[in-house]
């Protein structure tokens, strides 16, 4: 594939991406993601042979990725769990805030979705969730934490709800306690 064809793909999977935050897969329909990355229609089988599912499949794991990135980097600064785990909330609040409330988490909304009748991206979506239970879990245990692989769990399911509530809340409010929580938990 040439260097256009890369850049073709790259900006379907970003629109894609886009799309799956603020609406989920039902808001991510092909048309969208067309009109979204400025991509002829001929690209998007040409890239994603397999339709809509191979391309929110792989949209969710890029966006997997960058967030499993994200809480890598923090942890490497972060003095502490706590404090990564407050950081990464200040990131996700900003860019929940900064979205009009709209950008929440890239895997939930399709999670909910979809698990229960679609086992390929239902599996997707838990590799993602256990890649960033894995980063998370790292953390612990480098800073001695009893029990890293449940309190990764624990605070897995605690930002997921500050997202879920600040989106809802139109508040950064949610954070905040949360960050509180994650601290008193540690």
């Amino acid at each position: 594939m040439g260097e256009k064809g890369t850049q073709t793909r790259v900006r379907m999977l970003g629109a894609a991406q886009g799309l799956i935050e603020s609406g989920g897969y039902h808001g991510a329909g092909l048309n969208q993601v067309l009109a979204a990355s400025g991509a002829p229609r001929g690209s998007l089988y040409f890239h994603f042979p397999s339709g809509k599912d191979q391309l929110v499949a792989e949209a969710l794991e890029r966006a997997g990725q960058e967030i499993s990135a994200l809480v890598r980097d923090l942890a490497d600064a972060g003095p502490d769990t706590a404090a990564v785990v407050g950081s990464l909330l200040d990131v996700l609040a900003d860019r929940l805030e900064t979205s009009g409330w709209s950008k929440g988490c890239p895997v939930a909304t399709v999670a909910l979705e979809v698990s229960a009748s679609n086992e390929t991206l239902r599996q997707v979506c838990a590799e993602v969730y256990r890649s960033w239970e894995s980063a998370l879990e790292g953390r612990l245990a480098a800073d001695g934490h009893p029990a890293p692989q449940d309190t990764a769990t624990a605070i897995l399911a605690l930002v997921e709800g500050a997202l879920l509530l600040a989106r809802v809340q139109r508040s950064r409010e949610p954070f905040a306690r949360v960050a509180r929580a994650v601290a008193a938990l540690l």
